[in-house]
């Protein structure tokens, strides 16, 4: 079974993974799954969000991909987040569709390589150059 395969059969009955509605474990639940491959799931997923909006970011994608999801929220951190039932909803699905549309992008060697070249342009525009 692909990680894609897997993370829509998570999507598809999100209480049998143990997940409960909330962005908070449905993160916790992908960041776990993405230690479990050794960082292999989301390898490249930072930079893709990157080229996917055109700028950098140094936030974790956990706040990036939530305030994608609700720009009217302040991203704080999860100590004192406390989202509608509604907002929870449109979080967890914008994050799957994400990480969905990205494994499309990883999977395809031409896709990858095409993306890490726009994320090396967007690099090189901010800090010229060789940034490391």
């Amino acid at each position: 079974m692909t990680d894609k395969e897997i993370i829509e059969r998570v999507r598809e009955n999100q209480s049998a993974y143990g997940l409960n509605g909330t962005y908070h474990s449905t993160a916790m639940f992908i960041m776990g799954f993405n230690q479990a491959r050794v960082g292999g799931l989301l390898r490249g997923f930072h930079e893709w969000l990157a080229v996917r909006k055109g700028e950098l970011s140094s936030q974790h994608w956990v706040g990036r991909v939530l305030t994608q999801a609700l720009p009217e929220l302040e991203f704080q951190g999860f100590d004192d987040l406390h989202l509608e039932p509604e907002q929870e909803q449109r979080a967890v699905d914008h994050l799957f569709s994400l990480v969905l549309e990205f494994l499309e992008v990883r999977d395809d060697p031409w896709a990858l390589t095409s993306m890490y070249a726009q994320y090396h342009r967007i690099r090189t525009s901010l800090y010229g150059g060789d940034p490391s």
